[in-house]
């Protein structure tokens, strides 16, 4: 049973799994997480994507809002990225029981996967 303090983070977790469910804001995160870790302006980010402005904006946001998407203005430009750490403590919560406890996935075959 989850005590609260892990309650919170399953809930943190689930937004910001939530945050990435549709397919164009998980496209996103896979095109900042290339850019690594210089990031993107957000014409940039359009173009590749090819997503309208306004759409853009609002996905952006989201992914800002759950902590997934760092942005940081330089002049008139706002250049995003992804928040590698934020990301990486989802995807160790998410293999945390299964590397542990059951052995369902060797470390070994995740380090592999992200090297």
């Amino acid at each position: 049973m989850e005590n609260g303090r892990q309650a919170d983070q399953t809930g943190r977790y689930a937004d910001m799994l939530a945050a990435m469910g549709t397919e164009v804001r998980l496209r996103i995160v896979r095109l900042l997480l290339s850019a690594h870790p210089e990031g993107l302006v957000a014409g940039d980010i359009q173009r590749e994507l090819e997503i309208p402005a306004s759409t853009l904006s609002r996905h952006l946001e989201k992914l800002k809002y759950e902590d997934l998407v760092n942005v940081r203005r330089e002049g008139t430009f706002l250049w995003y990225s992804a928040n590698h750490r934020a990301l990486q403590e989802l995807l160790t919560f998410l293999y945390a029981e299964c590397c542990t406890r059951n052995k369902v996935i060797e470390p070994e075959q995740i380090a592999k996967a992200c090297g």
